[in-house]
């Protein structure tokens, strides 16, 4: 899969597409998540340190983080720093919308950093383009334990048998609502948390019956009728139905299961449009859940930290309903990667993976913004679980449905997936014909 390192450059043609954070959205990871960046609490003594006869290793670290995800990781660098005086990393922050355009720039130069950060859905063209390192021996060399990761995201982080990436996080798309509201519609219960069958009949009626029992002013799901937050519905609901990926195993034809693409496709342009529970212009529906003037919202965890800043917002988190067969929905992750470098420094390479495993391991940290560790063990630790919400929804880590390893995911997904969705929620194309027009554009988009 691997190309040369001199054809790196090539890659940059591709790169025109203004890119959105966390597989875009509404809702930059982290940039308002209301996390602190003390220090205290954060630092697990990490299991091993790097073998370098007593010198110290120093390490450039890119990273593409801001706001409240930038705090945490910074606060985790300054620990790992302080519990590790043989190694030192240094955080370089890049603007999300250049980072992976200068990264693999940078490597194409010779002069990239010895630690990067990838979204896994973005793992295989770096792969490809012959930029990320392969981690097996190295990893096997620092003892790290594969086995102690989420297998559903490590899985996915695994490309043709070989570990590319230390996952330390999936963000995953899921459900919040307002307590007040949902109370007030009768649809709270005792514990606080909505009364909902979960089945395709069970959410339309939850939804229609806030429409009744709530004020006009109030609307019953706040959602985007474009891009992200929509198209990641309809991939949760698309999964819960057991539809194929959107490409073959082979990554070059088209594989939409049809018939279930249409019908989570319908489903939700009937939410639009039939039950009429989501306005069709809502641009801010961010705004609209944070003011209290929505009864549920959908995005991914990364707004767990906005909501809880937000004064007076009584609000709680859970996946999203198993409105089909099976529990699933979208998720990204964001993953540690050794880039390539002209020279292998082996004391480096070792220092490297010690540090990515250790932030795994201290994910208690980085779940302050929203983000579910890639660690179970994380799950059981006494900062995590005083942390509030994120408790209701981490097994949400096991049922994310991640893309199969295309080079072309990120084109693909703005190119075919949003484009002809949005025409059917908007009605101005029936499932069936958008569905049709989608698998066309990802095929012309797996032949170029």
């Amino acid at each position: 899969m691997k190309k040369s390192f001199g054809m790196v450059l090539a890659f940059m043609l591709s790169l025109s597409l203004v890119l959105s954070a966390c597989g875009g959205g509404s809702g930059n990871s982290g940039s308002n998540a209301g996390a602190g960046t003390t220090n205290e609490g954060a630092a697990d003594q990490g299991d091993g340190s790097a073998s370098n006869g007593g010198e110290k290793v120093t390490l450039s670290f890119w990273t593409l983080f801001s706001g409240g995800d930038g705090d945490n990781m910074q606060a985790m660098i300054d620990a790992f720093n302080k519990e590790h005086p043989d190694i030192q990393v240094k955080n370089t922050k890049l603007e999300w919308a250049e980072y992976y355009t200068k990264l693999i720039t940078a490597v194409g130069n010779g002069n990239g950093p010895d630690i990067g950060i990838s979204h896994i859905s973005r793992l295989p063209d770096l792969i490809n383009q012959g930029v990320v390192s392969e981690l097996d021996d190295v990893a096997e060399e620092a003892g790290v334990d594969w086995a102690s990761f989420n297998q559903n995201i490590l899985n996915a982080s695994v490309v043709d048998g070989v570990h590319y990436a230390v996952p330390i996080d999936t963000h995953p798309f899921i459900m919040y609502y307002n307590k007040k509201l949902l109370k007030d519609a009768g649809l709270l219960d005792d514990e606080g948390k909505p009364k909902l069958d979960q089945s395709a009949e069970g959410f339309i009626t939850f939804l229609t019956t806030l429409k009744e029992k709530l004020p006009p002013k109030v609307t019953p799901f706040a959602l985007s009728n474009t891009n992200d937050d929509p198209f990641r519905l309809w991939w949760a609901l698309y999964s819960q139905l057991g539809g194929n990926d959107v490409v073959s195993d082979d990554l070059n034809s088209a594989q939409i299961d049809t018939d279930k693409a249409v019908q989570a496709a319908q489903y939700i342009q009937d939410l639009y449009h039939k039950y009429k529970v989501i306005k069709l212009n809502d641009p801010d529906f961010y705004k609209n859940f944070q003011s209290g003037t929505a009864a549920i919202m959908m995005t991914g965890v990364w707004a767990t930290g906005t909501w809880e800043s937000t004064e007076g917002l009584e609000f709680g988190a859970m996946p999203i309903p198993k409105v089909f067969d099976q529990e699933a929905t979208w998720g990204d992750s964001h993953t540690v990667i050794l880039p390539v470098t002209k020279q292998e420094d082996p004391a480096k390479r070792k220092a490297a993976i010690t540090f990515a495993n250790w932030l795994a391991d201290n994910g208690q940290v980085w779940a302050k913004a929203g983000h579910i560790p890639s660690k179970p063990s994380v799950f059981e630790k006494q900062e995590f679980k005083d942390l509030p919400y994120r408790s209701d929804y981490v097994s949400v880590a096991s049922t994310v449905k991640f893309s199969k390893p295309s080079t072309k995911n990120w084109q693909i997904r703005d190119l075919a997936m949003f484009k002809y969705l949005n025409e059917v929620w908007a009605n101005k194309l029936s499932p069936a014909d958008g569905i049709a027009k989608m698998s066309d554009e990802v095929q012309k988009v797996l032949n170029e």
